[in-house]
Parts: structure tokens; C-alpha cells; sequence
């Protein structure tokens, strides 16, 4: 297979297998004794790349292998997106000597197997997001298939589900699709999402955390892409004691930080700062931490260099500025760009609503909730319902599109049993007594909520406003549910409090507040509950996001005004604005 001078690395030359078959031939050049004679210390490297021999004994850094990995990176591999596609993957100088040369070119004696070996068996790269990772682990995917020299070669391409493990093979894929040199060498099979190297019969293939007979792997080289999303340490464990009988294998693993501090994730990053500070309390294990310190200012633009070596060359800085405005505006926006922009470990629960912000949206203020929903009659109207039953508020929203401000209104009433009242005083001052006093809350007796008064009062407003459907939280209560919807005649949607579920109205309510189109009237306890709301994203995933519930018998927290509010704006925005049909004939040439 013809290949660029210094990169013979898509063949099997300059590997071990290599050197053991010069060896045996008698070339000098690459002669390991195996049994060196008594007394004469370990023997020479001898590895041997472009004309250049490692003459070094014991623990050392061979330039040789250093220089074939990069050789096959820059001369064989090529980019595949945006302006840089085809062009050779020529490794920035962070990449190059803070990571592939020490990963590859450090060696030590293994006095089992009679020869130098790889030093590191794993290696963690922990950075910010859109530093080249995914390039970055697929390039190394392909050297550990056809550049190592590894006879029958299982690289394994790991993560959280199939979706995930495909983002770094489809980099290797078109990778390979777009080098001269490897797409004559490998063959790669899409609908398995395997890259197959028949000359040495090696093989890439994707492998999710909920695939079965990961025990029965043994792999050379795993590539572990995001690890904060793995929900513990199985997988990989599994994948890395598979790997006990190869000579020289590599479990790699690439992620951001996360924001679970009880995680296997955050337990790896732990234990690697210490291997960072102490290198000799695991020297098989490589470390490349790039997170930024807790104590620094994170909108310095010169601290963002630290957990995005990439600024500058490949990553927008622009882009940057842009989030890190937003984020100083956004208490949740905040914390997914410290995490997934400065690399920095965050919270789970992040507040969500920036108050000054909201109290810009108060609108006509009025000091008996009835007065207001009289304001609003005969307008239309979506609901949003959240149904508890002991210490939790029971919320029932309605938003208006057409306010009496000129734009949207968001109407509540609120119930609450009287232990409930009893209860959350304790927590707030007795500010729900007076609430309820004031109108504001509707307070049933006993220990629980009374639902008719609820059913009533729904059904009242519903006479009222022209209600056009209610979206409601699936878990409620489904008698409730039947008898509503019989009584008001108007449709019911299920609405699961899940990511994606939420995402959607809590997204739409934070556009409303930052544009201020909308109005809440002052409602005390929807400005409370507002004030109170934390928020989460799933392992990830930044764009998702839903309310985060407090724990009902431990905190005054509650946040029922705002779920319910998202899910009537949702309902709103989803199937209350749909454009008009056409009559029209439109014809395509």
C-alpha cells in the first residue's frame, strides 16, 4: 500500500509485531535482546521511525513512537467538517505535545513480556466542550486499528447509548472516507457502525453502556466518550478488564465535567487530580485536566484560554462572548457555562429565574385575584394543572394571549389543605396565612385537599374565559381528570414532568420574561414559588431542562406556579398558534 514517506504507519511497519520480525532476520537496527546477559542492565529501545532509533534504556520518552503517531495523524488522517474538510489533520501544539506525544511516545520495561511497552494503559482528557475531542478520540480509534501494528485488533468505541458512541465513529468514518490512504485500507459497514482493517483482520465497532456480552470483548483500545454520562462505574470496568491479555492496550477516555457530585464521573476526576499532583501514585495512568478554578473570574475572557486551548485556533471566540452575555443574565444559563464552557464541576439544582427580570414583567396590579379573572372574560385562555393532595400546593394557571396589557397575562389561584397552612408558616414567616387571608390561596379542611372546591373553581373560570384546553401533570389525580373534562368540556393533555416534556414551556416562559410580554399581576405566591425554582439538565444534554421539586416535608419551597405556567404556554405555543390553510395551489418546478 503506498504510503507518504514518514508516515508508514497505516501498514504494519515501525510496530512491534514489526520489530520482532526485523529481529529475527537479523537487522540490527531494531535488535531487542530478550534476554539480556547478567549484569548488563535492561537493553536499548530500539524502536526505529524516518531514519531515527531510540537509543534510550528503562523508563524513558521515545521520540520514535511519538513521531509515528503524529506521522499518521498528519500525513494519513484529514479533517472532516466545516472549512477544514480534506484538508491533513495537522494537531494543534496543545494536542500534539500535551497529549498524543506523551500518550504515545512514553515507555517502560515490562520484564514479563521482555520489551518496552506503552507506559499509559489510560488516559482521561478532560475538557470544555467543542475542543476537538471527538476528532481527537477518532484519530486515535484508527491508529489503534491499522497504525499500532496489533494483530486481530478490537477497538471498542464506547458511551452512554448507540446515538452517543456514533459521534465519534461517524468522525472515523468520514475520516476515512475522505483519506486516500485509509479508505484503501479499511472498509467501513454503516448499518453496524463497524470499521473493518482485513489486512490484520482488526475491527472499530460502537458499543452502548446497555449492550449485552460487553464481558465477552477484548479489546485493545477503548475510546470512552463523555463519561459524565455513564450512570456508574460498570461499563466501564467491564471493558477495562477485558482488556488483561493485550500487550499494549489503551482505554481512552474524553469527557466535560458534570454536575453530579456522587457520580462515577466525578469520582474518576478526583482521582485523577491526585494522579496529576502525584504522577507516581498511578503511573500507568495518563492525565490531561483542563478545568478552570472555582476561585477564578469567569468572565474573564483570559481565563477561558484554560479550559479551551482550542480558542482561538478552531473555536470561536465570538461564540464565547455571546454565551457568557447570556449566562450573566441567566442563573441557569450561568451554570451549564461554567460547566460545559469553563469545564468547571457545578450543581445539579441551579436557580433559575433571574428576579430582576421578572418583576420588570408585574403588569396591572390588582389586590383581589377575582377582579382580575373578571378583566380577562370571554378571552381565550390555555390552562396548565398541578394536582397534589397533603403539603404541596395545588396549582391552576391560566394564560391569556391577549392580556389586559397588551399582551400575554398568566392567571393562578392556588389551594392548599389547612395542615398545609400549618405547615409552610412554619417555613415562611406565615406568609401563606396571610395569603390565604388576602385570597390569594383557597385553603381546604383537614389534612387534605378538598377536590371539589378545586373542580368548582376550575369549572368556574372555564364559564368565564374561553378556555381552550388544559394541559395538566400526568401523574394527577385520573377521577379528577374524568370529571373535569366532563364538567368544563374541555380537552385534556397529559404533560409527563420530564426533560423533554418541559424544555419546551419552561423555554418559552424565560423568552417571555427577557422580552417582557408577559404579565403576572403581582401574584405573591407565583413571585414566591418564581423565587424559589431550581432547575437541572439531564447528563449532557444543556439544552434540555426541567423544574427541580423541592422536598415537600423538609422545605417552605414550592414551586407549583411556574410548571404550571410552562405547560399552559406550551399549550399555547404548540397548538394554540398554528397558521391558517391555504386554499391555494402552490406548484413546484
Amino acid at each position: 500500500m503506498p504510503t507518504p514517506r514518514r508516515a508508514r504507519a497505516a501498514s504494519s511497519a515501525d510496530s512491534p509485531a514489526t520489530a520482532s520480525r526485523r529481529t529475527r532476520s537479523g537487522n540490527p537496527k531494531t535488535r531487542t535482546p530478550r534476554h539480556p546477559k547478567p549484569g548488563s542492565g535492561l537493553p536499548e529501545c530500539g524502536r526505529t521511525f524516518d531514519g531515527s532509533t531510540c537509543r534510550q534504556r528503562g523508563d524513558h520518552f521515545c521520540e520514535p513512537r511519538a513521531d509515528h503517531a503524529v506521522a499518521f495523524c498528519h500525513e494519513i488522517c484529514v479533517h472532516t467538517k466545516d472549512r477544514w474538510a480534506r484538508r491533513p489533520f495537522i494537531l494543534s501544539p496543545w494536542q500534539r505535545d500535551g497529549i498524543v506525544r506523551p500518550l504515545f511516545g512514553e515507555v517502560r520495561w515490562d520484564p514479563e513480556a521482555e520489551c518496552y511497552v506503552r507506559r499509559y494503559r489510560i488516559g482521561w482528557i478532560e475538557l470544555a466542550r467543542k475542543n476537538g475531542k471527538s476528532e481527537l478520540l477518532a484519530f486515535v480509534a484508527l491508529y489503534m486499528l491499522c497504525g499500532d501494528g496489533v494483530e486481530s485488533a478490537e477497538i471498542y468505541g464506547c458511551a452512554r447509548d448507540t446515538d452517543q458512541a456514533k459521534l465519534v465513529f461517524k468522525v472515523a468514518a468520514r475520516m476515512v472516507a475522505l483519506s486516500p490512504v485509509l479508505s484503501r485500507r479499511l472498509r467501513v459497514i454503516e448499518h453496524s457502525a463497524r470499521i473493518v482493517d482485513e489486512k490484520t483482520n482488526s475491527v472499530y465497532a460502537v458499543v452502548p453502556s446497555d449492550a449485552l456480552g460487553n464481558l465477552g470483548s477484548n479489546p485493545s483500545c477503548v475510546i470512552f466518550d463523555e463519561v459524565l454520562t455513564q450512570p456508574n462505574g460498570d461499563f466501564w470496568n467491564a471493558m477495562r478488564t477485558g482488556m488483561g491479555t493485550r500487550l499494549e492496550p489503551l482505554l481512552l477516555a474524553a469527557t466535560t465535567a458534570g454536575d453530579d457530585p456522587s457520580s462515577f464521573a466525578k469520582a474518576e476526576h478526583d482521582e485523577c487530580v491526585k494522579i496529576a499532583d502525584d504522577p507516581a501514585r498511578a503511573p500507568h495512568r495518563f492525565v490531561y485536566l483542563r478545568n478552570l478554578p472555582e476561585d477564578a473570574d469567569p468572565w474573564d475572557e483570559a481565563n477561558w484560554y484554560h479550559s479551551n486551548p482550542a480558542l482561538g485556533d478552531f473555536l470561536s471566540l465570538a461564540a464565547l462572548r455571546e454565551e457568557a452575555l447570556e449566562a450573566r443574565n441567566d442563573p441557569a444559563k450561568e451554570n451549564a457555562f461554567r460547566q460545559y464552557r469553563l469545564n468547571q464541576w457545578v450543581a445539579q439544582s441551579t436557580r433559575w429565574m433571574p428576579m430582576h427580570l421578572y418583576q420588570l414583567c408585574v403588569g396591572t396590579v390588582v389586590d383581589e385575584p377575582g377582579r382580575l379573572r373578571e378583566q380577562h372574560a370571554r378571552r381565550p385562555a390555555w390552562g396548565g394543572l398541578d394536582l397534589a393532595s397533603k403539603l404541596d400546593l395545588t396549582a391552576w394557571c391560566l394564560i391569556v394571549p391577549d392580556g389586559v396589557d397588551g399582551h400575554v397575562s398568566a392567571l393562578w389561584r392556588f389551594w392548599l389543605p389547612e395542615a398545609g397552612v400549618t405547615f409552610l408558616d412554619e417555613h415562611t414567616d406565615g406568609r401563606i396565612s396571610r395569603w390565604v387571608k388576602a385570597g390569594w390561596i383557597t385553603a381546604t379542611p383537614g389534612e387534605v385537599i378538598d377536590y371539589d372546591v378545586i373542580e368548582n373553581d376550575i369549572t368556574a373560570d372555564t364559564g368565564l374565559l374561553r378556555v381552550a384546553e388544559i394541559d395538566y401533570d400526568e401523574w394527577s389525580g385520573e377521577p379528577v381528570r374524568q370529571r373535569l373534562e366532563k364538567r368544563t368540556g374541555v380537552p385534556m393533555y397529559p404533560v409527563p414532568q420530564t426533560y423533554k416534556a418541559m424544555t419546551h414551556g419552561m423555554t418559552e416562559l424565560m423568552t417571555l420574561t427577557r422580552s417582557r410580554a408577559w404579565s403576572h399581576h403581582g401574584n405573591p405566591v407565583a413571585e414566591y414559588c418564581f423565587d424559589s425554582v431550581e432547575v437541572r439538565h439531564p447528563p449532557g444534554e444543556p439544552d434540555l431542562i426541567r423544574p427541580d421539586k423541592p422536598q415537600r416535608g423538609k422545605t417552605g419551597k414550592r414551586i407549583d406556579a411556574v410548571p404550571t405556567a410552562a405547560m399552559a404556554v406550551s399549550g399555547w405555543r404548540l397548538r394554540g398558534q398554528k397558521p391558517a390553510k391555504s386554499g391555494k395551489m402552490i406548484v413546484m418546478s
